[in-house]
């Protein structure tokens, strides 16, 4: 592949994603992501609580999830969950997933959008663990009994789901393509928790892919039917 090839390549590919970063910046410049910044503070002031002694307690009792807390726990503990860094995990990985992941979306999505693609991909994961443990390990879509105390936080599965939400949205379908892909092979490497919590959270984001779809197709048609209507006469 030539260099010229290359090039056109990731035009097609990451144009459109590159001119809405762009004029975001261009536009509003320091303050074209103020959500991310405030979660990568949130997310390194949580880190530095759950270090101390007297931290870590308020910070497990806070955002911490596991699959055998009650239901209606774990949905509170959700949202504060993506900004606990995992504790087997270097924090600097769980803020440049943040200001990298988030600060694009919020950029090219808005505040709202990236936000409820976020939500919906952790909670997605956090519902399966639940499904896949009460399914049990000898199915290939379920899990043992003792990933139910496992403690699930961080920003990964909302990272995975903004990555193939912003794919599908700018038409960076080979790059959307590859994370589903690289979440498959981990999962095939490595069948964990954390691995098939991020399969739930593709599958959830496709979901809202499909739906945005038929959306879009459904206000094009409407737009055509009204536009192509002859004129009322008076």
């Amino acid at each position: 592949m030539t260099v010229d090839t290359l090039g056109r390549w990731a035009r097609a590919e990451w144009g459109a994603l590159y001119l809405a970063v762009r004029r975001a910046v261009v536009e509003r410049r320091w303050r074209a992501a103020p959500m991310t910044v405030g979660i990568a503070c949130l997310t390194g002031i949580t880190q530095v609580v759950q270090n101390r002694s007297w931290g870590y307690r308020i910070v497990q009792d806070l955002g911490a999830v596991r699959a055998e807390d009650t239901l209606w726990l774990a949905l509170l503990r959700t949202p504060l969950s993506l900004f606990v860094p995992a504790l087997d995990l270097p924090v600097w990985g769980a803020l440049a997933q943040v200001l990298i992941a988030f600060g694009i979306a919020e950029m090219c999505l808005g505040r709202w959008r990236t936000l409820v693609v976020a939500y919906v991909a952790t909670l997605a994961g956090t519902l399966y663990a639940r499904v896949a443990i009460a399914i049990g390990p000898d199915s290939p879509f379920g899990l043992p009994a003792s990933d139910a105390r496992v403690v699930d936080t961080g920003p990964s599965a909302a990272v995975v789901g903004l990555a193939v939400f912003l794919g599908w949205r700018y038409g960076a379908y080979v790059t959307a393509g590859v994370v589903i892909a690289a979440m498959v092979a981990e999962v095939a490497l490595k069948p964990n928790l954390a691995g098939k919590e991020h399969l739930a959270a593709v599958t959830a984001v496709l979901v809202l892919c499909a739906v945005s779809t038929v959306r879009q197709r459904r206000s094009r048609a409407r737009a055509g039917s009204t536009s192509g209507a002859p004129p009322i006469q008076s």
